[in-house]
């Protein structure tokens, strides 16, 4: 497996020149690198002007491996070459790096950019990418990756220690600015270019280190004379080493470069409504760092918030007055640690009776309202404080007893943390249980398998009045915050929760249809695409130049987009076996419009090109119609190409049509016809633009182009 690493866009608040200068001190040796034993210039280019220079090494390292390993391997020491490019004309230089030793078992590829910050011309950005793979190491290569990644990630923390430590050497010697280079006069070219070959203290040729991190603008910097420019001092556009430390934490290099490799593909995926750092942050830490798990969980996580408008549950959703009065829980100033603390009095709450009153969707519903309304704060603490992305729940389970076990009230609390989990990963930051009763290890043993490891970590259990002792409540709360009930100083507001009266009670049939309509209250369709069954729906245009949009999410394999144009209506659908397989459509969730009889060209025609559209992407876009009549909108399943040197099929091909279920796929879709004068541009008259998660989302690249014709945009 290829290890890979991206590192975030670090800034030195130094000129590019005096960096250059600080940096050119390490070679050929360096005393704060123990590994980098010495190195040895192999080629080496000037040009007349002295404005490229071009120089390549050898670098010579002494690994920090086993004894007996280096013995197997049968060397000592560990050879990389390394290419410096510098433009003085542009300030630039970038640093290309791969190891000359086991090239053929161990492929390592380093790229590094020294650049001049995009909107401070005396900083200076840095940035470095690197990937490992290892094919063979004689039968160690578990052992030399963690090796490798272990002194990779030491060297990464040193980097930007080593140039403070020759900045401050320069600076002891009275060098505190360094010239920048300038064009030399035309008659002394030839003899500048020979002088070139001395060193000369104004001009300071420096190779960056593949260490040194520290940046201002999240988007990379591989050609950093034509960078993007950022927006100064937004962290929503940004992602160096302060707004890292200052917003998201402490991270190890590698944490780091997960956060960003995660969020460049959300980019890519979902350009214009990614969600916060803070929030892709979350899903890493739940999965370990894993990208494949996080971003899996997380693309299905936002799917689930814009197709149930989680978004706008605080603005547009109202609890029931039956919640307000009996519900007992709230929020409570915060914890020792900035953390947002959320007390619940679960002992007093009549649990059966507001699952009989309200149902389990408005608890359900609820439940997530506090969930949004913690994301709201934890962000509120952030700015005033240290960075904090999670909450503290205290929970008072005084007056717990058997009626809280009853059966329909245990299943609604299950699906409620089956939910939480899934979608709200590491915001629990600590729950301390108080007054635990003897009937808890009964509750505790229902719930407990539905809870995250991770989460489950964070629990403090109090029986009686543990919690008063040491160790107790005063070491994570604030005495003068500590709740009347339990005995301290502060009134708390959370209601006292008591019996729901019967006469609030309602039906089974009444709460049934109220649960379907809390969540069926969304803009958003579902579909299943089938292989040799697309879905397809029929629009009709009556005035010529309307603008179609719409905004669909690829929840489940890779399908083909697109859009045609017919003078006839199609045949009402029919719900008919799918291919070869026999397989009933479901109702409702895959229809096929298009006649088989029908020929593309003669009974309907293709007004778009095809779009392939992957698994986890997020498309939105618009057509302007040119003709009145019916427009139909089609997700095909995506095959891949067949071999095409023969006309047998692969055995591949055969042992995969046999497995139906890898030919579904699944798509969330909305659509919209809009009057071409009412039409604005991108999808800013499209109802489903707003759903660009509001609450989570960071404003990092826009969405807004214009669209003056038709256009398809991802």
């Amino acid at each position: 497996m290829v290890q890979k690493y991206q590192s975030p866009v670090r800034v030195y608040k130094h000129p590019f020149e005096l960096i250059m200068a600080a940096y050119e001190r390490r070679f050929p040796t360096c005393p704060l690198i123990p590994m980098f034993v010495d190195s040895d210039t192999v080629n080496e280019f000037r040009s007349e002007d002295g404005a490229i220079h071009i120089i390549e090494r050898r670098c010579k390292l002494d690994i920090d491996a086993p004894r007996l390993l280096k013995k197997i391997a049968g060397v000592d020491y560990v050879y990389f070459i390394q290419k410096n490019s510098l433009n003085s004309r542009e300030r630039t230089l970038h640093i290309e790096a791969h190891n000359e030793t086991f090239s053929n078992r161990v492929i390592i590829n380093e790229l590094c950019c020294y650049s001049v910050h995009p909107e401070n011309e005396d900083w200076t950005c840095f940035e470095q990418s690197a990937s490992l793979d290892i094919k063979s190491f004689f039968g160690f290569e578990s052992t030399v990756e963690k090796i490798a990644m272990k002194q990779y990630t030491s060297n990464i923390k040193k980097g930007k220690e080593i140039i403070e430590y020759y900045l401050r050497q320069l600076e002891e010697e009275g060098i505190t600015f360094v010239p920048r280079w300038t064009p030399p006069a035309a008659a002394p070219s030839l003899e500048t270019s020979l002088s070139c070959k001395k060193p000369a203290a104004s001009l300071t040729v420096v190779v960056p280190d593949p260490t040194l991190k520290e940046g201002l603008s999240g988007e990379p910097l591989s050609t950093p004379s034509g960078a993007a420019e950022p927006t100064a001092g937004t962290p929503d556009d940004k992602l160096d080493a302060d707004y890292i430390k200052r917003y998201l934490g402490d991270l190890t290099p590698l944490q780091e470069s997960c956060l960003i490799r995660l969020r460049q593909w959300l980019q890519e995926t979902h350009k214009g409504k990614i969600p916060k750092d803070e929030h892709i942050l979350r899903f890493l830490r739940a999965r370990d760092f894993n990208i494949d798990k996080a971003r899996e969980t997380m693309c299905q996580s936002l799917t689930w918030r814009k197709q149930h408008q989680v978004d706008y549950i605080l603005d547009t959703w109202h609890p029931p007055q039956v919640l307000q009065d009996y519900y007992a829980g709230g929020w409570h100033h915060h914890d020792k640690d900035g953390r947002p603390l959320y007390v619940l009095r679960l002992g007093q709450m009549d649990t059966k009776g507001l699952v009989r009153a309200l149902g389990e969707e408005a608890l359900l519903r609820y439940v997530l309202s506090i969930n949004e309304e913690g994301l709201r704060r934890c962000e509120e603490n952030t700015k005033v404080g240290r960075p904090i992305s999670s909450w503290t729940c205290l929970v008072d389970l005084e007056g717990l007893n058997m009626r809280h076990l009853w059966r329909p009230g245990v299943k609604a609390l299950l699906r409620i943390i089956e939910v939480v989990e899934a979608n709200y990963p590491e915001t629990l930051g600590r729950l301390l249980i108080l007054r635990a009763p003897r009937v808890f290890p009964v509750l505790w043993t229902l719930v407990s398998p539905f809870i995250d490891d991770n989460t489950r970590r964070k629990f403090l259990i109090y029986a009686g009045n543990d919690y008063q002792g040491p160790g107790g409540l005063l070491d994570y709360i604030d005495k003068e915050i500590i709740p009347d009930f339990l005995s301290g100083e502060c009134m708390c507001e959370v209601p006292e929760g008591g019996l729901v009266p019967k006469s609030l009670y309602r039906t089974a049939e009444e709460l049934e249809n109220e649960d379907l309509k809390l969540w069926t209250e969304t803009i958003y369709q579902s579909a299943s695409v089938f292989k040799g069954a697309p879905h397809e729906i029929l629009i009709q245009i009556v005035d010529a130049s309307s603008v179609i949009t719409w905004d669909f999410d690829v929840c489940k394999g890779d399908i083909v987009f697109n859009i045609y144009h017919s003078k006839r209506s199609p045949q009402p659908p029919k719900k008919d076996s799918l291919g070869a397989h026999s397989i009933t459509s479901p109702g409702g969730n895959n229809v096929q419009l298009i006649d088989r009889v029908w020929q593309l060209g003669r009974d309907y025609s293709m007004v778009e090109s095809p779009l392939i559209c992957k698994e986890g992407e997020s498309v939105q876009g618009s057509h302007v119609t040119r003709w009145p009549g019916f427009y139909i909108l089609q997700w095909k399943f995506h095959s891949t190409p067949a071999c095409a040197a023969t006309n047998l099929p692969r055995v591949d091909d055969v042992l995969a049509s046999l497995q139906v279920s890898s030919h579904k796929c699944k798509v969330m879709y909305y659509t919209e016809v809009i009057g071409s004068e009412d039409f604005r541009g991108s999808m800013t008259s499209l109802e489903s633009s707003h759903s660009g998660f509001s609450q989570l989302s960071a404003a990092t690249t826009s969405s807004s182009q214009s669209h003056s014709s038709s256009m398809i945009s991802r």
